[in-house]
């Protein structure tokens, strides 16, 4: 079973505590009731699909594009703020895992948004508000929210669903994970999904684990492949041993390099 694969199947395991009790349009024409497995079944299916660049407006008032993001990995959360049951604790465990991934690959290695995808109240106030509540103080993460249609081209884009109920929104909370070329890599679910299930796939990304082999690279993969759980700590660390070996296998393949082209050019000019 693949890496993707088995974190869909934790996720439907997730998802059935995620779904909340909280009238709109269904998405893509999902029953009024959620089934969290076709639920999944959509949002698995937007994986490779490229973001579209759409315009939407911060919590501040400024309006931005989504494609003002390409270049750098970004994880987009999907809360409303009338929320007072899943969103919040979904976003105080993000704020949890955006410090420990900050902590590890810097806090200038991916951009965080949160997205309100209740168009009609989700305006950059409320936004606001529903960051200072959160305690959202990152330098890296902003709150946003844009029109009806936007928002619902957006939704479909990341394969979200929610219908509308008594006194707000169900919903399967969704995080998913962005790459630097604007596609759709990862999906996490759940409201205390684990570390490791957010911090690998954007450890992927940050990394980028399809790099070319120039110096840049490899020096990406060589931090790909030393960044290292620790399940006593429950935190990720640099494994140095990992780092040194690396580094002197890299630099023996470099001088091997060097001597087997020296010898060709000698024999070529013999």
């Amino acid at each position: 079973m693949t890496r993707g694969a088995l974190l869909a199947v934790v996720g439907l395991s997730l998802v059935g505590l995620c779904i909340e009790p909280v009238v709109a349009a269904v998405p893509d024409g999902l029953p009024a009731q959620l089934d969290p497995r076709k639920v999944i079944e959509q949002s698995e299916r937007s994986l490779g699909r490229y973001l579209g660049n759409y315009r939407l407006t911060d919590s501040t008032g400024v309006s931005f594009s989504l494609g003002d993001y390409r270049g750098t990995p970004l994880i987009v959360s999907l809360i409303y703020t009338a929320c007072s049951s899943v969103c919040p604790p979904t976003t105080q465990h993000l704020i949890n895992v955006v410090e420990e991934a900050s902590r590890v690959f810097g806090v200038d290695s991916f951009n965080v948004l949160t997205i309100g995808f209740d168009a009609r109240n989700d305006t950059p106030g409320r936004m606001a508000q529903f960051a200072s509540i959160q305690g959202i103080k990152f330098s890296n993460w902003r709150l946003a929210s844009a029109d009806p249609t936007t928002i619902a081209a957006l939704l479909r884009d990341l394969g979200f669903s929610y219908v509308a109920v008594a006194g707000g929104f169900d919903h399967v909370s969704q995080t998913t994970i962005i790459g630097r070329d604007g596609k759709i890599y990862r999906h996490v679910y759940g409201d205390e999904f684990p570390l490791q299930m957010f911090i690998e796939p954007l450890k992927d990304v940050v990394y980028n684990r399809s790099s070319p082999y120039s110096i840049g690279g490899i020096l990406d993969r060589i931090k790909f492949i030393c960044t290292v759980y620790d399940p006593g700590a429950g935190r990720y660390r640099i494994d140095y041993g990992l780092t040194f070996g690396s580094v002197i296998a890299a630099i023996s393949l470099l001088i091997f390099g060097g001597l087997i082209y020296r010898e060709w050019v000698r024999t070529g000019n013999a």
